[in-house]
């Protein structure tokens, strides 16, 4: 017989402990939402260019669809190396540094499960993307949040740093551009952050999956750096600035025992990523840049007037350098993250996500995705500014 917990019993304790993903959370309440506006999941409102639709088309006639090496095709992974050579002067051996796996979400948690053991300290500048916290502790590792705090561009400084860290810090997790913030480091940002770094022997896993998306400047990988390189995961996808989410294809590249050890796990777990993802990814390097790009163009004119869109009705934004997200303050409401979140849903039908979901340093804020049309981005703006209205007459009147 069972006890009152049910099959609840057989939970393990870490399992138990992860919440769902704030994120998902609010897509689903927009799931029936009629004519919401939804600015909450950060995916491309494009589809994949037809010249990679078509190259899966002709690969699945010829009949590609056997496993691939567990490493992934290596004529992707040449492709790959060549591209981060061009891209972001960075050099990697195709055959021993580069991993194809399902999604930038799956590198996450090689790299993770790879490099902590239990009671390690993974540092992790704050606001951040929500699902580092639980691959972590479900590994059985402790994130510990750095401050980035909008003061500072919610970059990464030497200072939040050197305070977070312990005897116990093993591992830093880093991503920018950023999701939720759009923060982008600099060299010059970086360099006092390599110093910690090396001073206090971390490994990085860098999470570059915006790489492509910057707009005021080149990105910069920490991996770049000197004496980073030997100590970094740089982990990256096609999902965003490929317009490929759906295909679910990322890969990891960095010094080849973790990318061997990396592959160990990969190889009883998911064996290889999808063979026709692939093909459709090696051809996105060989014949999608120019589509890339324009998609690029495209997001830089919407987050230009998004943004001042947001700080026109009274929502103070800072300009976002990169990825597709605006965090703006809602500090200037008195409501929670939460409270404003869900009453622009249910009042204006503009469906966001709450900065709470990104960790300590997020209440206050919302984060909107940009990556939609820029007639849905000047509805939204609309309906947000009459909803703000209302939040100022009330506190008029009310004295508030």
């Amino acid at each position: 017989m069972f006890s009152e917990e049910g099959t609840g019993q057989f939970l393990s304790s870490r399992v138990r402990d992860i919440r769902p993903s704030g994120i998902r959370a609010f897509f689903d309440l927009n799931a029936a939402g009629g004519d919401t506006i939804t600015l909450g999941v950060g995916e491309p409102d494009f589809i994949t260019p037809e010249k990679v639709r078509e190259a899966c088309i002709q690969a699945l006639r010829a009949g590609q669809t056997k496993y691939t090496s567990n490493a992934g095709l290596m004529d992707l992974r040449e492709e790959l190396s060549a591209y981060f050579a061009s891209s972001f002067a960075l050099s990697y051996d195709p055959e021993q540094e580069i991993i194809v796996t399902v999604g930038s979400s799956e590198a996450v948690d090689l790299a993770l499960r790879t490099v902590i053991n239990p009671g390690d300290e993974v540092l992790i500048p704050a606001p951040s993307y929500i699902a580092y916290e639980p691959i972590t502790h479900l590994h059985g590792g402790k994130i510990v949040e750095v401050a980035a705090t909008a003061e500072k561009q919610f970059k990464l400084t030497p200072q939040a740093l050197q305070a977070a860290i312990t005897p116990h810090a093993k591992a830093l997790m880093i991503n920018y551009p950023s999701n939720p913030t759009g923060a982008v480091m600099t060299e010059q940002d970086w360099l006092p952050i390599v110093e910690l770094i090396i001073k206090h022997n971390l490994v990085v896993i860098s999470d570059e999956v915006y790489a492509e998306l910057t707009y005021e400047r080149k990105h910069v990988s920490i991996a770049s750096l000197p004496g980073m390189k030997e100590r970094t995961i740089v982990i990256s996808g096609f999902s965003k600035a490929f317009a490929m989410t759906g295909w679910r294809v990322g890969y990891a590249c960095g010094p080849r025992e973790l990318i061997a050890s990396m592959l160990k796990i990969h190889q009883y777990t998911t064996m290889c990523a999808p063979t026709i993802a692939q093909i459709a990814a090696l051809e996105s390097l060989r014949h999608g840049l120019a589509a890339k790009d324009e998609m690029m163009t495209s997001y830089n004119e919407r987050r230009k007037l998004f943004v001042a869109g947001l700080n026109a009705i009274g929502l103070a934004c800072h300009e976002p350098e990169g990825a597709f997200y605006a965090f703006p303050s809602i500090a200037s409401t008195g409501m929670s993250s939460e409270q404003f979140s869900l009453r622009l849903l249910k009042e204006a039908k503009v469906a966001v996500v709450p900065g709470h979901v990104f960790g300590a340093g997020g209440e206050g804020f919302i984060r909107c995705s940009y990556a939609t049309s820029l007639i849905d981005l000047e509805k939204a703006l609309e309906r947000m500014g009459r909803f703000m209205q209302v939040i100022i007459d009330y506190c008029s009147v009310n004295q508030i």
